[in-house]
């Protein structure tokens, strides 16, 4: 066991956190940690790694145990250098061992100039320069607060392959459904200041929890059941003389305190917009360069009532520029956006409105408006503010006391107070817990406008997109049918065609010192060797037309492409002992 947390107590003003809760880490274990916002998962890592106390209880680790932790707003020296503030708290010997493995990761994570000072570094930077720095960190646990956010679909990638090899115990609080998919083998689920435990990657956590739900409200139904029972028996005048009938209403009072099975609230929402013309908003030949570097060029599109676009691309290659041409809020450098009179657009930002900490969340959604009318009626703000989890008591606290991604969610439902009929969303899905995301992810689907998103999240992006717009950063803007799984397909087989034939090498010559011959067993293989290939072929064609056809089925697409990789090492290695047999058989025959 590499740590052992009992009993813990946190109290945040009004709300319990965490109410007498035990957890612990076996070496191996990959933990995620999933919960609503506000429920306290940032403050419960932050009480694993040792940063802050728990009001009650024990975290107990071995001494020899190193820990190393991401924390969801890292605190950095603005005027050190990336390189320094990842080798910051590590003494000179340390970093002469490991600067060339941690300017690999810097690499990998999409920084390359590593003598810039943190303070010029974005939001987005600055997290995965405190990434690579908790992962250079040699330690038994990580701990890491939404290490994917504003990491691209690359990066997502290369991260997932390393916490998948790491040996040690991992604690994680991710909304990447694909991530807690591929990476974890244990969900641990924060709510109402409850922790319960699940022995699974995501999808298995799902099943897991419906069970345990039905369980609870079988249990539940047999008590109001045995209640009704008892209650009549009681009302008929019952005698409690016998020591029968004492024991039976003991049991009935029993009964009838026992607390029903507890659910989260979720947010409600409802499709508000306005009504949309017959024209939206047309691109004609849009251009935008900065510092002499092309960003977008040339790029027309007549923006369509059903749209439903997802934008990807590397970090830094103009995706939120395309958002921000597209809302009006940048002028292009040539070209011109004609956007219909009727539109009123919805953008939600990478960055998010500037929000007064010291405004209250009521004061703050009653300036965009008073109501809303949905397809579910008109709701007051007050309405709207309870339906995405703001109730009485939490709408009159200042923005300030709001966690992350509470405030996230405000900003979403500022965005939608306004009753957009087109919907621009940059990373919409980051620091939106699952339950939030899948009820956006259902919403979005009834939505009756356009939607082009920026995201990272591959789980959001099946589920919502129809169409992929990849944005490269050299100008060009390609477009793609279908969603990302799709799109990933389509690009793997574009690099697979635009790849150049390796050379066959040539095997060394060796001193022949005897005549050369094919033993029994290499004269058997090299007979068949040919149609062992044409079957390994054949297995990875089907393979990559079970990928194409699985859709968002991402348990099945992650068994076939493991399936894949197997047989794509085997062949490599038959294809080496044909090269080997071939040249063999070759100088056989020319002795």
């Amino acid at each position: 066991m590499l740590l052992s947390a009992e009993h813990l107590s946190i109290n945040f003003g009004s709300r319990q956190l965490l109410d007498d809760v035990n957890f612990y880490l076996n070496e191996g274990d990959k933990t995620g940690i999933i919960g609503i916002n506000g429920t306290g998962k940032s403050t419960f890592l932050k009480v694993l790694a040792g940063v802050t106390e728990a009001d009650a209880g024990t975290v107990s680790r071995n001494p020899n145990v190193q820990v190393s932790f991401l924390s969801q707003n890292p605190v950095m020296d603005d005027n050190a250098t990336v390189l320094e503030q990842v080798f910051l708290h590590f003494p000179a010997e340390f970093r002469e061992l490991n600067e060339y493995e941690a300017k690999t990761m810097l690499n990998h994570l999409g920084i390359s100039d590593f003598s810039q000072k943190v303070g010029t570094l974005s939001g987005g930077q600055r997290k995965r320069v405190a990434l690579a720095a908790a992962l250079i960190h040699p330690a038994d646990i990580l701990v890491l607060d939404e290490p994917t956010n504003h990491l691209d679909a690359e990066m997502t990638a290369w991260l997932e392959d390393r916490l998948r090899k790491f040996r040690g115990g991992l604690i994680m609080v991710t909304h990447d459904r694909y991530f807690l998919e591929r990476v974890v083998n244990h969900i641990t689920e924060l709510s109402r200041g409850k922790l319960y435990h699940y022995e699974a990657n995501y999808s298995k956590y799902l099943e897991l929890k419906e069970q345990r739900q039905e369980m609870a409200e079988a249990s539940e139904r047999k008590r109001q059941a045995i209640l009704r029972t008892e209650r009549e028996w009681i009302m008929r005048g019952c005698r409690a003389r016998t020591t029968k009938s004492k024991d039976r209403i003991e049991r009935y009072h029993d009964l009838l305190n026992q607390d029903a099975p507890e659910t989260d609230e979720t947010v409600q929402m409802a499709a508000a917009s306005s009504r949309l013309g017959k024209k939206l908003i047309e691109l004609h030949g849009v251009s935008k360069s900065f510092d002499g570097r092309s960003i977008i060029e040339n790029f027309s599109y007549n923006l369509l009532r059903n749209d439903r676009i997802g934008i990807v691309g590397r970090n830094g290659a103009g995706k939120s520029t395309l958002l921000h041409l597209i809302a009006g809020d940048l002028m292009p450098d040539s070209g011109h956006v004609e956007t219909g009179v009727t539109v009123k657009i919805g953008h939600f930002s990478q960055e998010g409105r500037e929000l007064d900490l010291n405004q209250r969340v009521y004061d703050f959604i009653h300036e965009i408006a008073d109501e809303v009318r949905t397809d579910e009626g008109t709701f007051t703000a007050n309405q709207m503010m309870e339906r995405f989890l703001f109730p009485g008591d939490l709408q009159s606290v200042p923005i300030g006391r709001l966690s992350g991604g509470e405030r996230r969610r405000l900003y979403l439902l500022s965005v939608l107070m306004a009753a957009p009929n087109i919907l621009l969303l940059d990373e919409p899905t980051n620091d939106l817990d699952i339950m939030t995301l899948s009820i956006l992810e259902d919403y979005l689907q009834s939505f009756p406008g356009p939607i082009l998103t920026v995201s990272h999240d591959r789980f959001f992006l099946d589920k919502l997109a129809e169409s992929i717009f990849e944005v490269r950063g050299d100008g060009a803007i390609h477009h793609y049918t279908g969603n990302w799984s799709d799109w990933q397909t389509k690009r793997q087989e574009e690099e697979k065609a635009a790849a150049p034939e390796k050379p066959k090498a040539a095997a060394a010559e060796r001193p022949r010192e005897r005549k050369l011959k094919f033993s029994f067993k290499e004269e058997r293989e090299f007979a068949t060797i040919d149609d062992d290939i044409a079957a390994l072929e054949e297995k990875i064609a089907a393979c990559e037309a079970g990928q194409a056809a699985c859709g968002s089925d991402y348990v099945k697409l992650q068994e076939l492409q493991e399936q894949q990789a197997t047989l794509e090492a085997a062949l490599e290695e038959k294809m080496e002992r044909w090269v080997y047999l071939t040249e063999l058989k070759e100088k056989i025959d020319a002795q």
